[in-house]
């Protein structure tokens, strides 16, 4: 039991950090933000409110700089002041912003937002227990080895709920009558938008799967739901 003592321990202080990120990620949501009142967006938002039965769908504005979308752990929507300005400077179109909420319900819808938290401070603790536990056996290569693994885990599962968020996006922009071209011409901006990937890009599209990649899957899922062309 005593030599558990140690990983237990670090487990411990994982699930110790992971509440205190989510308190701390909540507190600073509620205090650096405001709800979105753009009339042309809300009406999109409202559009896909219907086309999933809800009321309304409540988006926030983040006042931050890095454009970005957020599903915060409590299931709310927030886009950051930086993307909105790029909005409002005609660089985004409203439709684009829209598949941008999309996308951020379908981390909500599918329980993504509740296990990834915004900051990676529960990542940082199971690295600390790997390494604990991997220095026993394997002294000196333990930190490196689980620096790797945690790293390579957190990007594999961060690119499958990309991916399941833009198709759950994809859907609700169909259903909406909004489709997936503005979902689509967003993807090919985004590189433009964050500066080319280079110091700065924030570390969210850092793990996200190729621009390329994502494009082709949207344009298969318009292929299996486009209707069968009948020849005269």
């Amino acid at each position: 039991m005593l030599k558990l003592t140690p990983l237990l321990l670090m487990l411990a202080y994982g699930l110790v950090m992971y509440r205190f990120s989510a308190w701390k990620t909540a507190r600073d949501l509620d205090a650096r933000s405001t709800e979105l009142a753009d009339p042309t967006l809300r009406g999109l938002t409202n559009r896909m409110a219907e086309a999933l039965g809800l009321e309304r769908i409540r988006v926030h504005i983040y006042e931050v700089a890095p454009i970005n979308g957020l599903a915060a752990p409590d299931g709310r929507i927030f886009i950051t002041r930086g993307f909105y300005d790029r909005y409002r400077a005609g660089e985004v179109s409203a439709e684009e912003i829209s598949s941008v909420i999309a996308h951020e319900l379908g981390h909500v819808a599918l329980g993504h937002s509740r296990r990834r938290m915004i900051d990676f401070s529960g990542q940082n603790a199971i690295r600390m227990a790997l390494a604990t536990m991997l220095n026993r056996f394997l002294p000196g290569l333990g930190v490196w080895i689980a620096t790797m693994l945690t790293t390579l885990l957190a990007a594999r599962l961060s690119r499958q709920d990309e991916f399941e968020a833009d198709a759950y996006a994809s859907a609700l922009l169909v259903k909406a009558g909004i489709g997936t071209e503005p979902q689509k011409s967003l993807f090919s901006k985004l590189e433009h938008l964050t500066g080319g990937l280079g110091a700065g890009t924030p570390a969210w599209l850092l793990s996200h799967p190729k621009t390329e990649q994502r494009i082709a899957a949207i344009e298969e899922r318009e292929a299996r739901w486009s209707p069968p062309q009948i020849e005269d």
